[in-house]
């Protein structure tokens, strides 16, 4: 390869005396590396932006990212599914990045290092990785979020049709007919996902990019290649950042139906005790208590949990399914993460871990995440039987 930029690599944008060279860049590409030095160093930018975020850069450029994780915390907190999303999507990148011989995000590492070398201020404008997670996540239905994380964790570097990736691939993707080809695919696969995932981050980069920009007279931007087309539609207009920063606040129907179950029930028990005779009223409560309990002790199982967590997720699913504001993966969490107690040995292995099966399955890190989520799971599918059941002796 030669050192030139690639023919749409870069997009140039002006306001007032500044201009913006914006570069799209994929992750695991050599060329994108190449395009990024060969801009920094012929522009010489006052300001450098990158698509990263705090959490994002601190886990590209410190040996060891996950050395600090503390586990309790993250299940206390009920991040969780994110976590094992964020290992999930970056696990799925390093791979694609192995076949390819390019470290995910060496186009960042390439900018922050020239930036450094030419005087420039390097500015972070992507939104906080939980943010964009959580609203992701927010976005999709529990099929779809277990579809997405199974394909992310077992996931090889093909194409979806069984053809390796290649560099020449990746390149492509770069090119804007091959770019609006796969947004538009997304848009009508996931359409939940590109919202949040693309949408609001293009309004959020050009945003982060105008402001760092601010004053200065030549700003290079690096940022994904799906990206650029958004930031050249939002360049210029007004973007609520605040409301792109928010927590996403669950739906009205959502709220309704996680209460709805546990209020049904208690309604068909207080019923059973008042109309019913002791036997029945006895047969409702088994019949509630025997699906809920066994569908968390089994799933707790399934993923691999030790028996005193198997135990807890069996005497808790019960209490934890008539209040959905106590989750059953919260108390099997912190009684597996106790039982364990990951090292810090564990958690520098986990990026590393988690692009095998093998490997996930044997860092404590991600065995804790995945019995907490799959007790959860249990406790949702024995909840939905159980209340069929005593529906049918009411």
């Amino acid at each position: 390869m030669d050192g030139s930029p690639s023919p749409e690599s870069v997009t140039t944008l002006t306001r007032d005396e500044t201009t913006f060279h914006v570069i799209g860049t994929a992750h695991v590409s050599e060329q994108s590396v190449i395009d990024v030095r060969e801009v920094i160093r012929r522009v010489r930018p006052e300001v450098v932006c990158v698509e990263l975020c705090k959490g994002r850069h601190d886990a590209l450029t410190k040996d060891g990212a996950f050395r600090d994780l503390d586990i309790f915390k993250v299940i206390r907190e009920g991040k969780t599914l994110y976590l094992l999303a964020h290992l999930a999507l970056g696990a799925y990148q390093r791979r694609m990045g192995a076949a390819l011989g390019v470290r995910p995000g060496a186009e960042m590492l390439a900018a922050i290092e020239e930036a450094s070398a030419v005087g420039a201020r390097v500015e972070l404008i992507d939104r906080d990785i939980h943010v964009t997670l959580k609203r992701t996540w927010a976005n999709l239905g529990l099929w779809k979020k277990s579809m997405l994380l199974s394909s992310l964790i077992v996931g090889d570097s093909d194409d979806g049709k069984g053809r390796n990736v290649s560099a020449a691939d990746i390149e492509k993707l770069k090119e804007s007919k091959a770019l609006s080809e796969m947004l538009s695919e997304l848009s009508t696969a996931l359409p939940e996902v590109k919202k949040p995932l693309i949408d609001e981050r293009d309004q959020y980069l050009v945003s982060g990019m105008e402001a760092a920009g601010d004053r200065a007279r030549s700003v290079v931007a690096v940022v994904g290649a799906a990206h650029v087309p958004g930031m050249r539609t939002y360049f210029g207009k007004p973007v609520d950042r605040a409301a792109l920063d928010r927590m996403p606040a669950p739906s009205l129907w959502a709220t309704l139906l996680k209460w709805l179950i546990p209020t049904a029930l208690i309604a068909a028990f207080i019923v059973g005790w008042w109309f019913l005779d002791t036997d029945k009223l006895t047969n409702m409560v088994l019949a509630w208590l025997i699906p809920t309990s066994l569908g968390a002790g089994l799933f707790t199982l399934l993923g691999g949990g030790r028996l005193l967590s198997v135990l807890t997720a069996i005497v808790f699913a019960p209490i934890a399914a008539l209040h959905p504001l106590i989750g059953t993966g919260m108390g099997v969490g912190l009684v597996e993460a106790y039982l364990r107690r990951p090292s810090v040995k564990d958690c520098e292995r986990l990026a590393d871990d988690v692009q095998t099966i093998r490997g996930f399955w044997r860092n404590p890190v991600t065995r804790i995440l995945l019995v907490a989520v799959l007790s959860g799971l249990g406790t949702m599918a024995g909840m939905w039987v159980g209340a069929a059941w005593v529906v049918t002796l009411v």
